[in-house]
């Protein structure tokens, strides 16, 4: 079977785009009073590859499949690829290999017993398993409760099951919960983005990435700018309904599963001595409560049959 042409144009836009943040200054090229891009063109890129024009050319057009490694790695440090950017490159190439078969629903994997007792385990810390297409697939209470407005949203799926992009795109909710709402979306579409890369025959994903397209045109505008984000950690701000504005740090981990699945472990934490964890602190002990209430209706035995 052939390359799909889907496949081929997002290595060409991808391409194209990195190639348009280049100035000739920044690769020690003169600047010509005559140059109708602002970026490089196609022949400077090849230059700095080592590869002829009709080649680089070729490839731009989304004719990646067979290339090598050596010759991804030039074209990567010509257009000065970081090391997620590099990895989508690298993935987009993998991707474009003939399908052997048409794109599948991925089997959901159950997180293990073992991940569930970390996670209730960690009493201070927002704990969640996050999938690659931001679905929540497991979490403690302490991340119900911080995340109690996308728990509760009408974008949860039938499951109950948060999925972060659904909810930061189409909830209006979020604006106001994200205090930089704005930041969060460019994380969420530049995360997709690389998993659209890495696992390219993901039904599911691609579905979720139309829905967003479709009715979000916030989710379009980011789409179309092919950034690309693998890890993401930093600082979170949130205005939480009930304790109100926390300032948290966040980390991803990667969690391998069984098969070839990884998911990430997200955490949240706070910086001690400061009012957020005070307010941290509040809702984890609100969120040990319920959970405390709850534990009786989960034991207690089912009635016989009279």
């Amino acid at each position: 079977m052939d390359q799909q042409p889907g496949n081929r144009g997002e290595i060409r836009d991808f391409l194209v785009s990195r190639r348009a943040k280049i100035t000739p200054d920044q690769v020690g090229l003169p600047a010509s009073a005559r140059r109708r891009v602002a970026g490089l063109r196609r022949e400077e890129v090849a230059v700095l590859a080592g590869v002829s024009t009709e080649w680089y050319t070729r490839l731009e057009k989304g004719h990646i499949g067979g290339v090598s490694e050596d010759v991804l790695d030039a074209v990567a440090h010509a257009l000065r690829l970081d090391d997620d950017e590099r990895t989508y490159l690298f993935d987009l190439a993998r991707s474009s290999r003939p399908a052997t078969r048409a794109p599948s629903r991925r089997r959901d994997v159950e997180v293990p017993p073992r991940v569930r007792w970390l996670l209730d385990s960690m009493t201070m810390s927002s704990a969640f398993v996050r999938n690659g297409r931001t679905d929540v697939v497991a979490g403690n209470p302490l991340a119900r409760a911080l995340f109690a407005p996308m728990f509760d949203s009408a974008t949860v799926d039938k499951r109950g099951r948060p999925n972060i992009a659904r909810y930061i795109f189409l909830d209006l909710g979020a604006r106001d919960f994200f205090v930089d709402w704005d930041a969060a979306c460019a994380a969420t579409a530049a995360l997709l983005r690389a998993e659209a890369a890495r696992e390219a025959r993901d039904r599911a994903l691609r579905e979720l990435i139309g829905e967003l397209c479709t009715l979000s045109p916030e989710f379009r505008g980011l789409w179309a700018a092919h950034d690309v984000l693998i890890r993401h950690d930093g600082i979170k701000r949130l205005q939480h309904p009930e304790v109100g504005r926390l300032e948290l740090t966040f980390q991803s981990l990667d969690l391998p599963l069984p098969g070839r699945a990884v998911h990430d472990l997200i955490t949240y934490t706070a910086e001690p001595g400061t009012e957020s964890e005070d307010r941290l602190k509040l809702l984890a002990s609100w969120a040990a409560t319920q959970s405390q209430a709850a534990e009786p209706a989960r034991r207690s035995p089912q009635p016989g049959p009279l």
